[in-house]
Parts: C-alpha cells; structure tokens; sequence
C-alpha cells in the first residue's frame, strides 16, 4: 500500500493528533522522529509509546520531492494540492479551533499574548487556505469527495455552507486581517 504524503512535518503533527490511541483514546504522543526510505520513497516515521496505556503507536508518511518552507513567521501546511492526510473537514475544524480563543482586540494584552494570537489567526487563516485546496477549479464549493473522514462529515454537516469557496475566502481574509492588527 502506497504511503500518504505529509507534505509538512506540521501536517503530520496534526494528523497525529486527531488520531487518538486505539487501546486507549489518548491523544497526546511525543514521538520520536526519523527519516526512512519505504518501497524507494523516502519518509518519516513517528514512533513512541502512549503516556496513557504504553501501547506502541506509529506513522509513518511519505516526503514530498520539495518541502515547502514556512515565509516568516506565517504558518503554511503544504503546497498548491489539497492534503492527503487531513480533509476539508478537519482542516476547517482546525481553523476553528485556532482561531476560537483569540480576544476580538489586541487591547490590553502585552507582547507575548498578543504575537500568540497573532500566530492563532495566520494558523487559522492557513488552514482555511488548505480548505479551499479541495474546492475544484471553477467550482463553489467543496465536494463530497473532499471531506472523508468522520469528523470532516460531522463539521459539513453542522453548516455545509460553510465549505463555499466565497464564505471560506471571507474567513480566511478576515483572519488575515485580525492578525495585523496584533502585530
């Protein structure tokens, strides 16, 4: 079976996450990080225990041919094709999370709080932008065919209109545009 591809180590790391222990259902795993070569590819294994319950846990994804490095401090999960590990779903549910404890304004918080919030909303901006990767060219929305696992359907299904290419370009620039004004 072909590996998929992490096309960033952040990507793996938050497929990592919202793949809890089976044994157990934790979700927190340190793993320890190493570059393979499997069937001829290059990839990166993740392996550790779980804290929990001590069963093994392992990844293992295949490398991109060029690995897109991150502008900046501007958070970036990938290049132009849409992920093979995370669906339209989870990326959206990421966005939201990110974005979800951050003050409307940058009033009264000092230098660390406010480069932290910053960083939440360009993290929400970007995983927005990964959304829209699975939105076809020409189309308005994205298709059923974008969203496979079951938290992606579950978030589709509390508010499809969401996964609209215009409603999820607004978001993202609105993102966009809260993080400036905590720079």
């Amino acid at each position: 079976m072909a590996l998929q591809l992490a096309r960033t180590s952040a990507e793996a790391h938050i497929y990592m996450e919202l793949r809890p222990c089976e044994a157990c259902g934790e979700s927190r795993f340190e793993p320890a990080s190493s570059v393979v070569e499997v069937d001829g590819d290059l990839a990166s294994r993740y392996s550790g225990t779980c804290p929990s319950c001590g069963a093994r846990r392992e990844f293992v994804f295949r490398l991109p041919d060029d690995i897109p490095l991150p502008i900046d401090d501007d958070p970036r999960f990938g290049d132009e094709r849409p992920s093979e590990l995370l669906d339209a779903g989870e990326w959206l549910w990421l966005g939201d999370v990110a974005a979800g404890d951050v003050p409307a304004r940058p009033d009264g918080l000092d230098t660390r709080e406010r480069r932290r919030a910053r960083t939440d909303l360009l993290t929400a901006a970007a995983a927005l932008t990964e959304v829209l990767k699975f939105v076809p060219p020409g189309a308005d929305a994205v298709p059923p065919q974008g969203l496979w696992s079951s938290q992606g359907r579950a978030v589709y299904a509390a508010e499809p209109g969401r996964f609209r290419r215009v409603r999820l370009e607004a978001a993202r620039d609105t993102y966009r545009d809260l993080a400036a004004r905590f720079a």
